[in-house]
């Protein structure tokens, strides 16, 4: 089927005939659809805490010793954000076209607003410009290149002395939560290879300024997705494709390959934010408590785990296992499959010695984003998952009125514990669900192609972790999806 110089590209990518083989065989099966038997709501399924509970949970991470960071997705480019304004460079909309409430005029009437503005007038004379000229200064290479670089890369939000990027709100955000007893904030960032200089410029030139300001040290590394997690592409009759010298086409899998990244970090707590869910210094109060509360909940249940793993090593006790199934039931919301009593006791075990996660769930206001659900999994048991719509089938009018009924979705806010009640590290590939992958098309050089996009970071990707929803506010959610959310209030001085 492969030639011995593709055979060798295989290699060389760290892959192998046998994962490339099972990858063309899920382009002509596809993934099959979660059973979502209901959504997540407050009392079944998305814990609702009380202010004596917040404080108590602040309380106890206070008290924490081990070591905490922060990881966050900034590989993915911010094509996307600027949609919109792209329009207005390929002529879609040419400028007689345009209405004074287009995008593209709207954009331009309000640009001085925008952070990143001194360094767009730089580049072009903006009032004598024409709307192409400026909209080129902006998005392509020979300008600021905005169209080509991660978000991480884009002034954010515009300060008395300063304009900060994302990738600086992160850092500064993360002083106030993710930092160790001896004063040191961890952060582990995913970037692109061809990135790496830039974010570590930004680094360089502002280092010093964010420890002498947040009064602590800062530990910044940064992880690159690796190649092995790359999946082969197919044209739409799930052929293998090739680019112009003859090599088989490989796309990179999503960030659902980053759990590969992330089975790399050796921390007790890990804290997970996307790059673009930051706001303004000001605003960040909510933010931080609510980092800190479920970053308590988290410790707090992980010490009622260990206690039952433990106990579950002695002598077996039916009052110790009648225990166990109510705090699975009731705390982790899972709804257990019958099992022999043989193996009861080795099954409890296994389903509490997993990895650990606590998620911060948002009211539904109409935000983009993953929601969150009881689905019902292979062996029988019910769980609590987070579903991408990609996972959803709409055309099925059950699914359809669960969907409608739901109250909440995921702003991507997780707190995670990967180690075992021994100490040990869990290997994450052990629990991704291969099943939740899905395939999308692509467009490669105006040819359409299909692509196989790994199980999703935070859903298919833990889908086999223990998982607990808490709500948190809405203020703590402050995505910016398109430019013009640079505008909202929490983005602006």
């Amino acid at each position: 089927m492969f030639s011995k110089d593709e055979l060798k590209q295989i290699e060389e990518k760290g892959s192998s005939l046998e994962k490339i083989k099972h990858q063309l065989s899920q382009f002509k099966t596809g993934f099959a659809m979660p059973e979502i038997v209901a959504p997540a709501t407050p009392y079944r399924g998305i814990k609702l805490l009380s202010k004596d509970e917040q404080f108590s949970c602040v309380n106890r991470y206070s008290q924490f010793q081990g070591d905490v960071c922060k990881f966050v997705p900034a590989s993915g480019a911010a094509t996307r954000m600027f949609k919109d304004l792209y329009e207005g460079i390929n002529g879609a909309r040419a400028n007689n076209g345009q209405t004074a409430n287009s995008p593209i005029k709207k954009f331009l009437k309000e640009v001085d607003k925008y952070p990143f503005y001194k360094e767009l007038s730089e580049h072009v004379n903006i009032i004598e410009a024409s709307e192409k000229e400026v909209l080129e200064a902006l998005l392509l290479k020979d300008g600021m290149g905005y169209g080509n670089l991660p978000k991480g890369l884009i002034k954010f939000h515009k300060y008395r002395d300063r304009a900060r990027t994302a990738f600086e709100e992160q850092i500064c955000e993360a002083s106030k939560y993710a930092i160790n007893s001896q004063g040191v904030a961890k952060l582990v960032i995913s970037v692109s290879p061809e990135h790496l200089s830039l974010f570590n410029k930004i680094l360089e030139d502002n280092l010093s300024y964010f420890e002498k300001h947040y009064r602590c040290k800062f530990e910044i590394s940064y992880t690159v997705q690796k190649p092995s997690t790359d999946t082969i592409a197919v044209d739409m009759d799930n052929n293998p494709i090739k680019d112009l010298n003859g090599k088989l086409v490989f796309r990179p899998a999503g960030h659902g390959a980053l759990i590969e990244n992330i089975n790399d970090i050796d921390y007790d707590l890990v804290i997970i934010k996307n790059i673009d869910n930051v706001a303004m210094e000001k605003y960040t109060i909510d933010t931080v408590w609510w980092k800190k509360v479920l970053s308590g909940y988290l410790l707090d249940i992980q010490e009622t785990i260990f206690s039952y793993l433990r106990a579950l090593e002695g002598e077996k006790n039916e009052e110790l296992i009648s225990e166990i199934k109510h705090f699975i039931k009731t705390v982790l919301c899972i709804d257990l499959p019958a099992v022999p009593e043989q193996i009861e006791t080795a099954f409890l075990k296994s389903r509490l010695n997993r990895p650990l996660r606590v998620c911060g769930m948002v009211k539904n206001l109409g935000e983009p984003g993953g929601g969150p659900f009881l689905v019902k999994d292979a062996d029988g048991a019910v769980t609590l998952q987070i579903l991408e719509g990609a996972q959803i089938d709409m055309n099925n009018d059950l699914t359809k009125e669960i969907v409608e009924q739901s109250t909440h979705f995921n702003p991507v806010d997780l707190v995670c514990a990967f180690k075992d009640y021994k100490g040990h590290k869990f290997d994450l590939p052990r629990y991704v669900d291969p099943e939740t992958g899905f395939i999308s098309v692509k467009s490669i050089e105006g040819v359409s192609v299909k692509a196989l996009e790994l199980p999703g970071l935070w859903n298919g990707a833990m889908s086999r972790w223990n998982t607990i929803f808490v709500e948190v506010p809405i203020t703590t959610f402050t995505p910016v999806k398109t430019v013009f959310d640079l505008l909202r209030p929490e983005h602006i001085c």
